[in-house]
């Protein structure tokens, strides 16, 4: 799709924006009614068509993590999008009441999504829920990755929105060059911190603000008193799902020293509860030959250290459909790559340490991580962890669920991203918040100006001390 195109279909939806400006509540609500029923009537289609660009993943796995959670995001701003749209009370200050203050959420506009291949279906829909909430037209920018699933979902998308209401693009890496060159009100990325940073210099020549949802290594600390064998089901379950293609899956883990045996074998019970053969539908392929061939590098660079390996689950690497053996790696070197780079797979590195502050100076030295999960049963510990570290999003005793929780924001900091959306925070992203000051019939601004002696002069000076 060359760039004339894509600018069409800009200024088609500019222009459909130009000719609604505010829309109300009830058309709003009747878009995100539209989504639902999309995903009502194609969901099992669509979780099909995204199990074909993996070669296998479980279409139940699809239904759990991207479909769940795109009704739940939709029906949760629906119930709460009359609240939000409200304009918002603010005090004015005392010397110039009796005038009234508020804030008004206006739709900024035109709104671009860019989608990465790991979650498809999800990663379209929130970010699309919050955008027309909050009263923007759309235009989103799938992975070339997902050529199935991408194309499916532009033809049904066609069935419900008018082009220039929602348009989904497909089309390969120079498609997405061109996408981002476009002057969006706003741009949402979700993808690779190295990407994101390209994507945040293109917009910037628009000066168009950016939402970006990155990666990174997201740390999991172990407690001394922690319940280690619920830790370890719900690492195992993390870390796997999606056989770790997951941006908030948990990257490496740092266990107490003493506890670290009995924590590495509570990990293989886990895997082998959920993945009783792991080689079944239910455990899922990695994307492509490229990702599949840096998976496979990973582990040959821990081989050629000597790093101590651990497989999760018995068996072999089965290339024939992309699969790769779970395995823990115990102990790595920092500098290497399984140290540096977000894993994004089913390699868990697992570290041991002495004493909680080591292990939080080890996350600390770090790129601060788009989430941290902490598995205790101490208060002063966990308050320590919370206070001490920065994350996009934390949770305690439990693993990437947060993610699901419509009335938490959800996004990065520092090189795992910036900005937020879900629920409320979404709606805020995509709108302007207009600050509105009404001025009262009756006001005593006429005694503040020009020229500046007599009553004027003592009025600034007495303000000057009681503001």
């Amino acid at each position: 799709m060359a760039h004339l195109e894509l600018s069409k279909i800009f200024e088609k939806q500019k222009l459909a924006a130009g000719k609604m400006p505010f829309p109300e509540v009830a058309v709003r609500k009747g878009w995100l009614t539209s989504l639902e029923k999309l995903l009502d009537q194609h969901g099992d289609n669509l979780a099909n068509a995204i199990a074909q660009d993996f070669g296998c993943r479980s279409v139940d796995e699809t239904r759990l993590l991207e479909l769940f959670t795109s009704f739940a995001g939709i029906r949760h701003s629906r119930k709460k999008l009359s609240k939000w749209m409200r304009p918002k009370r603010r005090p004015i200050s005392m010397m110039f009441q009796p005038a009234k203050g508020q804030i008004l959420y206006q739709p900024l506009g035109v709104v671009g999504v860019i989608v990465p291949w790991n979650y498809p279906l999800y990663l379209a829909i929130g970010p699309m829920i919050a955008a027309l909430a909050a009263g923007n037209r759309v235009m989103v920018k799938m992975s070339e990755s997902t050529p199935v699933f991408g194309e499916q979902f532009a033809e049904v998308m066609k069935q419900y929105f008018p082009e220039d209401l929602v348009t989904i693009i497909n089309g390969d890496v120079e498609v997405a060059k061109e996408f981002t060159k476009l002057p969006f009100d706003h741009l949402l990325y979700t993808g690779s911190t190295q990407v994101g940073k390209l994507v945040m210099a293109e917009a910037a020549k628009n000066l168009t603000p950016v939402t970006l949802e990155l990666g990174g290594k997201s740390p999991t600390l172990i407690d001394r008193d922690s319940n280690l064998k619920n830790a370890a089901k719900r690492v195992v379950f993390g870390k796997l799902v999606n056989a770790g293609q997951t941006c908030v899956a948990p990257d490496y883990v740092l266990v107490p020293e003493d506890k670290l045996e009995e924590f590495v074998s509570l990990c293989r019970n886990a895997a082998a509860e959920y993945y009783p053969d792991w080689k079944n539908q239910d455990y899922t392929s990695i994307i492509d030959e490229r990702q599949y061939q840096r998976q496979l590098g990973l582990v040959e660079e821990m081989k050629q250290v000597n790093a101590r390996i651990e497989p999760l689950l018995p068996g072999d690497d089965r290339d024939s459909d992309r699969k790769i053996l779970p395995r823990m790696v115990i102990n790595p070197d920092r500098s290497t790559r399984v140290m540096q780079e977000e894993i994004f797979g089913p390699l868990l590195p697992i570290i041991s340490y002495n004493t909680l502050s080591d292990a939080i100076a080890w996350v600390n030295a770090g790129e601060r991580p788009l989430a941290l999960y902490f598995f205790s049963k101490n208060d002063k510990n966990i308050a320590q962890v919370l206070k001490q570290t920065h994350a996009g999003g934390v949770a305690i005793n439990e693993c990437i669920l947060h993610l699901a929780q419509e009335e938490l924001p959800f996004g990065g900091i520092g090189s795992s991203g910036m900005g937020h959306y879900h629920g409320e925070e979404g709606f805020i992203t995509f709108s302007k918040a207009k600050s509105v000051f009404y001025q009262s019939k009756i006001n005593g601004a006429g005694l503040l100006t020009p020229p500046y002696k007599g009553l004027s002069g003592k009025l600034i000076k007495f303000f000057m001390k009681i503001a």
